[in-house]
């Protein structure tokens, strides 16, 4: 018999403890009053202020621009090892390749972010001290932070990739090579098409952790080129303001459009892989 209520009653009580301060904080959002803890009615006034905040709109289109060019590039990369692991299974340097796609998975984001920095220094001391390549590093910014992040999403969407590619059934491949396809062509026309719905829950996954992600973009920004994580923090350690609830609550729909749509796209090649 106790069985019987024990497992739903659990299942309520962890969910109640996961969500229920991310649900508080969408309802605190529409707080009329200044007061964050305290109801003072329904209002949507500090979804305008944001609109008027140029520091919010500006760290904002950072952030989108950065989690865009990172997640595209991401996507590439991480496709490319996905490949060559699945099709290749032995070359040199193969568990080299191994280590530098899943490292990312499993070191600290505080490591990840310290070793970019130390090489971003590094490859601006040593460019700026020859005359034929002073200059061309950029500097810290929105540049370094997409390297970064593209260096920290690629791994996952080379997970997602690897997992679609063995799934794949080979013989449409070999049937296109037979027919005189060549192998750029048959990627181009048999496999990407195959593996789509898997490169776009990866683009879609490695967009939100990105667009997410502040431990990385800490180390690696510049002057003007804070993301919006980075101003989220600055201003709650001056205590907690409606407007950031309303902000918050923003980068929470973003994500969980993301999120539902990446799953939708991997149940559905799931369902192409069973059928």
């Amino acid at each position: 018999m106790a069985r019987g209520w024990f497992l739903p009653l659990a299942v309520t009580l962890g969910l109640a403890f996961l969500y229920a301060p991310i649900l508080s904080l969408v309802v605190f959002s529409f707080n009329e009053s200044r007061l964050v803890t305290v109801w003072g009615g329904f209002s949507t006034r500090w979804y305008g202020e944001l609109l008027e905040d140029a520091q919010i709109l500006g760290s904002a289109w950072i952030s989108l621009k950065v989690a865009f060019f990172s997640a595209c590039l991401a996507t590439i990369i991480g496709t490319l090892g996905a490949f060559v692991l699945v099709r290749f299974h032995r070359f040199w340097g193969r568990m080299l390749l191994v280590a530098m796609l899943t490292a990312p998975l499993v070191m600290p984001e505080v490591i990840t972010g310290l070793s970019l920095l130390l090489m971003f220094v590094a490859s601006e001391t040593f460019l700026n001290s020859h005359p034929l390549t002073s200059g061309l590093f950029p500097g810290r910014g929105v540049v370094t932070i997409v390297i970064a992040h593209t260096t920290f999403c690629a791994a996952f969407v080379a997970v997602i990739a690897q997992s679609r590619l063995r799934d794949m059934d080979q013989s449409l491949e070999e049937a296109a090579r037979d027919l005189g396809a060549g192998p750029v062509r048959v990627f181009f026309d048999i496999t990407l098409p195959v593996i789509a719905p898997a490169l776009v829950s990866g683009w879609l996954l490695a967009f939100t952790l990105s667009l997410d992600d502040l431990v990385i973009a800490s180390f690696v920004s510049g002057p003007g080129a804070s993301t919006l994580p980075m101003v989220i923090f600055s201003k709650v350690r001056l205590g907690v303001s409606p407007d950031v609830n309303a902000l918050a609550t923003i980068m929470i729909a973003i994500v969980a459009v993301a999120v539902i749509a990446a799953g939708l796209l991997m149940r559905r090649s799931a369902r192409q892989r069973t059928s």
